[in-house]
């Protein structure tokens, strides 16, 4: 027979678990214990740096430091709303608008058809057959001029020549403003507590003013050739991304097809990035409204300008394009400057169109016999 259980036993049971949990208690007690006491002063530290730079922030020396560069913090932010501008030059090619509409798939069977989900639908998507698809990835900008409708002409031409200006000059400026940024905050970088240009060094940048900078090329326009079978379980796409280096294709490729008109055959030139530098070249890099020079400001943007604008009948020759500065060609928009380039220009224009009719008229009478 077992021995009846002692009335202590209980007692000694209960004091075993006290005495283990005691254990258990302590030995986590004195593993939390450094990692609390670590987790304390970092926050205590966070605490005391927050104020500290609440305080730099708001004191007269930081105020100081801030109007002594306001000038050029202006500036930089000018130029930054100008590039956001050029930016929006907009390229007006789009596929046709079928209309939108909903698809319900009420089968019977449990079918996935998960590439339907990938039947995106916009006015820079063409929905096509898998050989367009294929056939666009071949010959691209064939197949973007025949499914978006854009016509091969002088003044389509014109335009991409125009949103190329205007997207190299974004590029360039976006490349300046990041460096002349920089050259700033580095010649105030010994006024700074290091503490703050090390670890607050955006936050120091919103406090000085400087406005964000989107270094980013989701700008540049994308046409889409999507094919997705009707079953909804294979689909393929082509990505056509009109960026610098396309337009600058594009533009050479639809100078090709284009069929000038006889009155500018031979004096048009193409508005490339290289034709751009070579317009700044002559120029040596001077703006030639206000006569700076990289040479006087190194982060200094320069743009191409038609001297007489596209709109007011000018065409993209030597002659007609003149480097001017960003501030400049900002102010000038579409007017038409009576100075001495405008001027020049026009005697130049001038005296060709006279040599060439000059030379005509002798080959006529030559013709004629009323002449030797």
């Amino acid at each position: 027979m077992s021995k009846p259980m002692s009335k202590n036993s209980p007692i000694i049971i209960i004091l075993i678990v006290f005495a283990i949990l005691y254990l258990i208690v302590s030995a986590v007690y004195y593993l939390l214990l450094p990692i609390g006491i670590i987790a304390l002063i970092c926050g205590s530290v966070f605490l005391i740096y927050q104020i500290y730079c609440y305080l730099y922030f708001n004191s007269n020396k930081f105020e100081k430091i801030k109007d002594s560069i306001q000038k050029y913090i202006k500036n930089c932010n000018e130029l930054n709303r100008h590039i956001q501008e050029l930016k929006c030059s907009y390229v007006n090619i789009k596929s046709y608008d079928y209309g939108e509409s909903y698809i319900f798939d009420n089968s019977n069977y449990n079918f996935k058809r998960k590439e339907w989900s990938k039947d995106i639908k916009s006015n820079l998507i063409y929905n096509c057959s898998a050989t367009v698809c294929k056939n666009a990835s071949n010959q691209p900008f064939k197949y973007l001029c025949k499914y978006f409708d854009i016509k091969i002409t002088e003044e389509t031409l014109s335009n991409f020549e125009s949103v190329l200006n205007d997207f190299a000059a974004a590029e360039q400026g976006k490349l300046l403003l990041q460096r002349e940024k920089d050259l700033i905050l580095n010649n105030i970088s010994y006024s700074i507590p290091s503490p703050i240009y090390t670890f607050s060094k955006n936050k120091l940048i919103d406090k000085l003013g400087f406005e964000v900078i989107d270094l980013s090329d989701l700008y540049f326009p994308v046409f889409i050739f999507q094919y997705v079978s009707a079953g909804g379980n294979s689909s393929t796409k082509c990505d056509i991304k009109l960026n610098i280096e396309n337009l600058d294709r594009f533009i050479i490729y639809l100078n090709d097809l284009v069929k000038f008109r006889n009155s500018i055959k031979g004096q048009r030139a193409l508005m490339t990035s290289n034709f751009r530098e070579k317009i700044k070249i002559r120029d040596k890099y001077t703006c030639q409204s206000c006569g700076l020079s990289t040479n006087d400001e190194k982060n200094l943007l320069l743009e191409i300008d038609h001297i007489i604008p596209l709109s007011k009948g000018g065409i993209t020759s030597e002659v007609n394009l003149q480097t001017l500065c960003w501030k400049c060609n900002r102010s000038k928009g579409a007017k038409v400057e009576n100075n001495y380039s405008y001027q020049s220009v026009h005697l130049q224009s001038l005296s060709s169109a006279i040599l060439s009719e000059a030379g005509t008229c002798a080959d006529n009478l030559k013709s004629l016999h009323l002449i030797s």
